[in-house]
């Protein structure tokens, strides 16, 4: 999930719900919706795409790629934008706002919003919550940061790189929260006499941790708990520190109505869409979160994203000053583990 593709979005997904066309410039009139958006939330978006034709005759069509990837092609457009939303993950969202390729809007229902959780000058918000996690095979049981050192793992873990994909670069985060930022370097440093090498895909390691041909690796809550309940073969996991405690942050999908979009009207009226009580009350179908705080999740995978939290720390980035930093950390990171 979450995959900084290789070619420019090969093999994306897109979903055109409505009888009528149209490229993803919106070529189909001003019925079209086109939406740029992080891998993760294929089947979720489906039924809301659905949900929003009917109720009003708008076509949503949504291509579908990594974190990175579908930021990037939304700055290689804005001099003939194509995208009218983008939803993606921290800090790709914040650095599409720093580079001007965001327009301010004010969905229905964005004051209750956590500060936290959207930006100040109103151009992006959260619309699922999600966390970093990691997942480990029945045959592994590490508990802590340094479980993941032994020699037993030794060619059996991965995670995804961080600056290529969205859960990645959380990795290098949540590491720095945990041990300090030279620390967190020299642990990677260790941690890659185990690792199996680059993955651009966190999505990608699901099935190789279900079939044993790794025993860990890294992911986020929504995406795994999804897995789990369609095929089951690991178990979520948060590695503790040298004090035993647990932590990890949000990964929010973060929603932005893209600068000059050819379809601004019909986005508006989608982000409103996304952001209303009744679909923030369906976040959980895909165990997600609501973002809003007066909708509160209920029902079994609410009950299982609970689980899952019970006992861990969840902290707060500042995400612009991820940003700020994010360049010279990519290179240390590269540096460190031999890259």
């Amino acid at each position: 999930m979450k995959k900084l593709a290789a070619a420019a979005l090969a093999g994306l997904l897109t979903l055109t719900l409505a009888a009528c066309g149209g490229t993803a410039g919106g070529a189909s009139g001003d019925q079209t919706v086109t939406l740029y958006t992080v891998d993760g939330l294929e089947d979720w978006y489906a039924q809301r795409i659905e949900e929003f034709k009917a109720k009003t005759g708008i076509t949503v069509q949504a291509v579908t790629a990594g974190s990175g990837e579908v930021a990037s092609r939304v700055e290689k457009e804005k001099a003939n934008t194509q995208a009218d939303i983008l939803v993606t993950l921290p800090p790709f969202i914040q650095r599409a706002a720093s580079q001007g390729l965001l327009a301010t809007t004010a969905p229905a229902g964005i004051d209750q919003v956590p500060a936290g959780q959207k930006d100040g000058q109103g151009r992006y918000f959260a619309v699922m919550n999600n966390y970093l996690s990691f997942i480990r095979n029945p045959q592994a049981t590490p508990k802590t940061w340094d479980d993941l050192l032994a020699p037993a793992l030794k060619g059996k873990l991965q995670y995804s790189t961080p600056g290529e994909a969205g859960d990645g670069t959380a990795v290098l985060l949540q590491l720095q929260h945990v041990l300090g930022d030279q620390g967190a370097l020299d642990y990677l440093a260790k941690l890659e006499a185990n690792n199996v090498g680059p993955s651009s895909s966190t999505g990608k390691l699901q099935p190789k941790v279900a079939k044993a041909e790794i025993l860990v690796a890294n992911g986020d809550v929504q995406m795994n708990l999804a897995s789990i309940e369609k095929s089951g073969g690991f178990e979520i996991f948060f590695p503790a520190d040298a004090q035993g405690k647990r932590s990890t942050f949000a990964l929010p999908y973060y929603a932005g109505l893209v600068n000059n979009a050819p379809h601004a009207e019909n986005a508006k009226k989608f982000l409103d869409f996304l952001l209303s009580p009744e679909v923030q009350g369906k976040a959980v179908d895909a165990f997600g979160a609501p973002s809003r705080t007066d909708v509160t999740p209920s029902g079994p995978r609410a009950d299982k994203v609970k689980a899952a939290l019970d006992g861990v720390e969840i902290w707060q980035p500042d995400w612009n000053a991820v940003l700020a930093k994010l360049d010279a950390d990519l290179v240390a990171y590269k540096k460190a583990v031999g890259r």
